[in-house]
């Protein structure tokens, strides 16, 4: 079950670092988020020796960072009075800021919260700079921080190893592949080495033909179970494979040439036409995969995911698939009492697709997951290669992030909780969590209020809401405890061996909660990501100190203007334990019906009205929103920012102020909330980006995410004084909370 996220900060950093991971996470966020050894090649590649002028590339001096851009802040001055609010209120309030702000040629896109991305990954660049200049005895994260950081940032060994002799071992082991029977034991090899097998959601549909972790049982949220989830994809998702639009065919296209020049550099061989081959086989067993694969609307429904089978079940799904020898060589615990199958029907056609393809097509298919997987890791033919075609064709990047911050980002997925102590010491003080946590415990009071008030639920619902309302956690900054990274093997020599050492770790620690008692503590997200998340089946909403800054939230700024950014993150991750996913999940996680019938249905036509509103076209994208693979985040939106004015007023009226008082610059109250909640998602997107975002990603795009939701509220028409029949004032308001 994937966590509810605000995804602020639009950029998975699988697609920032310029690969699909199979997240953060995380995806990466999310988002999100490769990698392992070998020498001799796949028979159906011969591995000639090629040219070494294509591996030997001359280091590019090293670049003193320049430094971080300053944070945003709320400017009142920054809105253009030029324009009527009431006919498109997001250019109203972020025109003049996006005039001035163009998209760097390194980014996708670029919003009033991106150069709070880049102050956070500066203050974890000097933390890893000065761990990696110690002599002495270092703590032992410092050590890891420090090595990790070393190893990235050393150009000249790593534009040294040729590809053949970093993938070497890898690539020799897939080679040693026999009969298909070996196949489950190359994808262990596989999964250990390149990150994201273990990652739930659609990160995990990526991995290398399909996905292992662990999860909380949906009946029982106290128990961890294994979980075997679809994968095998090296594009975003299936309907990048099955849509038949020119564009569609086009970015097809481009991705079998992508794979046949990876293949080619991988594998030592300077035959581009048996490259272009087998581009085609791979392709062709992709597509496979991904015609098998469960939709992205279908997933959203818990139920569909809720497939409890035992090993021997699992195992007659995929016979030739030898999921006792995968476990073992992923050292996953024998104590599961049963596994979690997200989509039966995968692993049946899975078993089809096997028996489709040879032994040799295999090998091809496993060598181009474990070169795609380890390319950002390895030298400038390759990892410029891997960011041509997903940072540049799919998002629309014109240049490369520098090293640095792609150094930075890596270890914030691999070290994020040792990153995350020097972040929090740096940050994030005292009284910004204590602020933070009072307007926490403020939108929770609204909705409480807001659940007594509404006409459409009986008291019984409403009883149950409320109790998990109450029973709601909130994690604000950084965790209680800190990771322990002790038995982690980080030296400065090996850039690619670190990651390989890191995705080992952290998949064992994955495994290793299995049949153990759930770690409520337990974070999702490192302290310094800018981002905020729901968990259904903990019923705790979690803010790192990440996004506890300008513009979000400026402790120098007024109430109103902190309700109506930050306020708003707030209400959206409460909301969502009440949305269209999240209401299915009681107060203690467990995937329980605790509505009446009658409620269930008034719910499901208020979501409906969601759906529908947000199913349109995109021109800016070209191509067009599905509103219920959205449904979730647009009815997190719409509630959050509900919630979050209905706080605002509440604290305003303790101080005996009102939010329709005109105050001396002008404005009021009210009108400042609705412009500091736009100011916040203020962000330029390039079409590219947009497009694979559209068809892809559950959150709309930020002028849909201001517009749609203020065109709800008749809160925002008294603010601006909309008249009716105003762009800015639908006449069928959608309203769930």
């Amino acid at each position: 079950m994937r966590v509810l996220s605000l995804a602020i900060v639009a950029v998975p950093l699988c697609l920032a670092l310029g690969v699909v991971r199979a997240h953060t996470q995380t995806t990466p966020s999310s988002q999100d988020k490769p990698s392992s050894q070998s020498t001799t090649a796949p028979q159906s590649a011969p591995a000639t020796q090629t040219k070494s002028s294509i591996w030997v590339t001359k280091p590019k001096p090293p670049v003193v960072p320049p430094p971080p851009p300053k944070l945003e802040h709320f400017d009142i001055s920054q809105i253009d009075k030029t324009l009527d609010p009431c006919q498109d209120f997001y250019q109203y309030a972020c025109s003049k800021w996006n005039a001035a702000n163009p998209i760097p040629e390194d980014q996708v896109s670029w919003g009033t919260g991106s150069g709070l991305r880049y102050w956070n990954e500066s203050i974890l660049r000097d933390a890893m700079l000065k761990a990696a200049a110690e002599t002495g005895n270092r703590p032992d994260y410092e050590q890891k921080i420090g090595d990790y950081w070393a190893a990235c940032m050393d150009e000249l060994t790593i534009e040294g190893t040729p590809p053949t002799r970093a993938l070497a071992a890898g690539l020799a082991y897939i080679d040693r592949m026999k009969r298909k029977s070996d196949l489950a034991d190359q994808v262990a090899h596989i999964h250990l080495a390149v990150p994201g097998a273990w990652q739930g959601d659609d990160n995990q549909t990526r991995a290398a033909l399909l996905g292992f972790g662990q999860q909380q049982t949906y009946d029982d949220a106290s128990k961890v179970v294994a979980s075997i989830d679809q994968g095998g994809l090296g594009l975003p998702n299936r309907d990048f494979y099955l849509k038949d639009d020119d564009k569609s065919k086009e970015i097809l296209g481009k991705y079998e040439a992508h794979v046949g020049e990876m293949l080619v550099l991988g594998i030592s061989s300077e035959d581009a036409d048996q490259g272009a081959a087998d581009a085609k086989t791979v392709l062709a067993i992709e597509t496979a995969l991904a015609q098998a694969q469960m939709d992205n609307v279908a997933r959203r429904d818990p139920k569909n995911l809720n497939n409890k089978l035992s090993l021997k079940q699992v195992q007659e799904l995929t016979p030739s698939f030898n999921w006792k020898a995968y476990l073992e060589i992923v050292k996953a615990p024998p104590s599961s009492p049963y596994y979690l199958v997200s989509s039966p029907q995968f692993f049946r056609s899975l078993e089809t697709v096997i028996q489709q393809y040879s032994v040799d097509d295999w090998k091809l298919y496993l060598s181009w997951q474990l070169i795609h997987g380890s390319a950002p890791y390895l030298n400038r033919p390759v990892a410029d290669n891997n960011w041509d075609f997903y940072a540049h064709t799919l998002l629309g990047a014109k240049q490369q992030l520098p090293r640095w911050r792609r150094c930075v980002r890596a270890a914030d997925r691999d070290l994020g909780m040792a990153l995350g102590q020097a972040y929090v010491a740096a940050a994030f003080p005292p009284e910004s969590k204590q602020r933070t946590v009072d307007m926490v415990h403020d939108v929770e009071g609204a909705l409480d209020r807001d659940i007594s008030q509404v006409d459409w639920m009986q008291p019984p619902t409403k009883a149950q809401a409320k109790i998990k309302l109450h029973a709601i956690e909130d994690k604000i900054g950084y965790p209680d405890h800190w990771r322990d990274y002790s038995s982690l093997k980080i030296t400065p020599r090996s850039y690619l061996e670190n990651v390989h050492e890191a995705t080992a770790f952290e998949f064992h620690r994955q495994l290793n909660k299995i049949g153990k008692p759930v770690d409520r503590s337990e974070w999702t997200m490192t302290p310094p990501t800018i981002n905020a998340y729901y968990d259904p089946q903990l019923n705790t909403i979690n803010f790192p100190a990440g996004i506890l800054q300008p513009p979000y939230f400026d402790s120098a700024m007024e109430d109103e203007v902190n309700y109506g950014a930050i306020g708003m993150v707030i209400g959206h991750e409460i909301t969502h334990g009440f949305d269209d996913q999240g209401r299915k999940f009681d107060a203690k996680g467990n995937l329980r019906d605790w509505w009446t019938p009658e409620d269930a249905k008034a719910y499901d036509q208020r979501a409906q009205c969601i759906a529908d509103q947000y199913t349109e076209e995109i021109p800016e994208a070209g191509v067009k929103q599905n509103g219920h693979l959205t449904q979730g985040e647009d009815t997190a939106d719409n509630g959050g920012l509900r919630l979050a004015l209905m706080a605002a007023d509440k604290k305003l009226q303790s101080e005996s102020k009102s939010l329709d008082a005109q105050e001396p610059d002008g404005w009021t109250p009210r009108q400042k909330f609705f412009l500091s909640f736009a100011y916040s998602w203020c962000e330029q997107v390039r079409p590219e980006y947009m497009r694979t975002i559209v068809l892809t990603n559950p959150h709309s795009i930020p002028k849909y995410r201001v517009n749609n939701v203020v065109s709800n509220m008749p809160e925002f028409q008294q603010a601006f004084s909309c008249k009716q029949g105003s762009p800015m004032v639908r006449a069928n308001q959608c309203r769930v909370w």
